[in-house]
């Protein structure tokens, strides 16, 4: 699989954030003129532009005027938001063992204290959910019980692809996990094959079971969200994390309408990078259904981007030996970024204020290039600060190529009902739409307060990414405006040990808790099975948040 080099993502394994020493700045090969001496040449992607995002506010012109002579080609790039529909064919409703018509669930009523009212909050009309039941011997993952399938928005020519696997202990207790990889645009079986799911993917292309697999005490769900992405597909797109959390809602009610024997359980959503910005907005959606069958009880998030402008600050401390590893580059790399800082936080604060693409979209590519860049011109691992990227082609991972090849094997997309020709790991198209609709640069943090009051949170970060580096994470947890800052802010860092053996630290207060965990980069699954493993299981048991 291969990312073009100008893609910049935050996904888990989420994926290449421009991999070779190019950042967003490398979207073209030749300086621009700006927006107001625009020749016929340009006028196409401004037209583009404005059709996507609406007239440019007179007080934009100057910032994209700036924005279009520091990377060369990003008119074209912004003007740019390809949807390229995946080949595709649509199996018959023969070959589904289970399948749910939204429209049946959202005629269902009930009553309650003799008060009549819908089962569950819709709308869910235009919605299908297709199931099938796979056979582990067949695919050599796992022995448990497994259901793969789509969720069908018909009116709009969506599909999202899931993989459902039980828990190995005892399905009938255990909670239910929805597993997010970000990107945006990357696919949650990298999270599966390469994290933790039941299996990993050798050299060979053949599954390897994983003894540290979430699903030990849990059952989980691996969703390929948004639409266009892994197995996924679609006609249109989705190019905010708001319209995508319509579709969870959706999926997860029709799952738990055809699938009721795992509606009592507990259920969480945990995610990993640019989940940062989805989790806090799915949750919010579920949440704000009334009469719903999900009984959401906590989420977490890894090393994710989750309040841009408090992480942007962390980016010099973490790359210049602020963050418990050697620095990464020469003292006057760092003092150019400490003077880069204040402008960037002017455009994120100017972004945060209007949450308008026009502002938005000019923030993200200046931060990114002034604060990303430098790091990323080292050669290093974006995705752990230990490292080198080793490979390049496979967003520094060759295991990515495994599990590519892995998912594109005839027998494997049929054992799955898979209806997409071929699976990649992450779509550049995707992250480039959610770059220029303004998605990456928004404020998601202003949801957390709300959350707090009802469901506990956790933010954990291995502590060798710089990506989304723990620093960030635990200084957006500090910064947080909420009823309990006071109280968490004053509690100190403790170890997170297992066996007598400290592999990281952890704060917790009413419902925050943050963690951060050793030697471990983007994915943490990846880098400390055991202590993964410990921690979640630690945590859907209620330690930090049911005393």
């Amino acid at each position: 699989m291969r990312v073009a080099t100008q893609t910049l993502l935050l996904g888990a394994t989420t994926a290449a954030f421009a991999q070779q020493q190019k950042v967003l700045a490398s979207f073209g090969n030749s300086a621009q003129k700006p927006i107001e001496h625009v020749n016929d040449a340009f006028r196409n992607p401004i037209d583009h532009i404005t059709e996507a995002l609406g007239e440019m506010p007179a007080e934009a012109k100057g910032l994209w005027n700036e924005m279009s002579l520091l990377v060369p080609g990003f008119l074209q790039k912004a003007g740019n938001l390809i949807s390229r529909p995946k080949p595709h064919t649509r199996r018959p409703d023969s070959e589904w063992d289970h399948i749910v018509r939204g429209a049946d669930v959202q005629s269902m009523w009930v009553e309650t204290d003799g008060v009549q009212h819908r089962k569950v909050d819709g709308p869910l009309e235009a919605y299908d959910l297709r199931a099938k039941v796979v056979d582990p011997s067949s695919l050599g993952i796992d022995k448990v019980k497994q259901y793969s399938g789509y969720l069908d928005d018909n009116e709009n020519d969506k599909h999202l692809f899931y993989w459902f696997f039980e828990s190995r202990n005892d399905p009938k207790t255990d909670p239910l996990v929805l597993w997010l990889n970000g990107g945006p645009g990357c696919s949650s079986m990298m999270g599966l094959f390469m994290e933790l799911g039941p299996s990993s993917v050798d050299a060979n292309g053949s599954p390897k079971f994983n003894e540290h697999s979430w699903n030990s005490n849990a059952s989980v769900i691996f969703l390929d969200q948004p639409v266009n992405v892994g197995y996924s597909y679609s006609s249109s797109s989705v190019s905010n994390t708001v319209a995508a959390s319509k579709d969870i809602y959706a999926l997860l009610t029709l799952f738990f309408e055809q699938f009721p024997e795992y509606s009592t359980q507990p259920f969480h959503i945990f995610g990993e990078s640019y989940a940062g910005h989805y989790i806090p907005v799915f949750a919010s959606e579920i949440l704000s259904h009334k009469n719903r069958n999900i009984n959401l009880q906590s989420i977490g998030i890894g090393n994710g981007l989750t309040d841009p402008l408090v992480q942007y600050t962390q980016y010099r401390p973490m790359a210049c030996g602020k963050g418990g590893y050697d620095a990464v580059l020469e003292p006057s790399e760092c003092q150019s970024m400490d003077n880069a800082l204040p402008r960037c936080e002017s455009l994120l604060r100017a972004c945060y204020n209007s949450e308008s693409a026009w502002n938005c979209v000019p923030a993200t590519i200046y931060c990114n290039n002034a604060m990303i860049g430098p790091y990323q011109r080292t050669g290093m691992n974006v995705y752990d600060i230990r490292e080198e990227c080793k490979d390049r082609e496979n967003l520094c991972y060759t295991e990515t190529a495994w599990i590519s090849q892995y998912l594109n094997q005839k027998n494997v997309m049929k054992g799955l009902g898979v209806e997409v020709d071929d699976y990649e790991s992450c779509n550049s198209d995707i992250n480039r739409n959610f770059v220029f609709q303004g998605d990456w640069g928004k404020p998601f943090h202003r949801l957390v307060p709300d959350l707090l009051k009802q469901i506990p949170v956790l933010i954990y970060a291995g502590d060798a990414d710089y990506i989304c580096n723990w620093l960030g994470n635990k200084e957006w947890t500090e910064a947080l405006e909420w009823s309990g800052k006071e109280d968490y802010n004053s509690v100190e860092l403790e170890d997170l040990s297992l066996e007598n053996e400290a592999y990281g630290q952890v704060k917790s207060s009413g419902n925050f808790t943050f963690m951060r965990i050793y030697q471990a980069g983007h994915m943490v699954p990846f880098n400390q099975p055991e202590g993964s493993l410990d921690f979640f299981n630690r945590w859907i048991g209620g330690e930090w948040w049911r005393s």
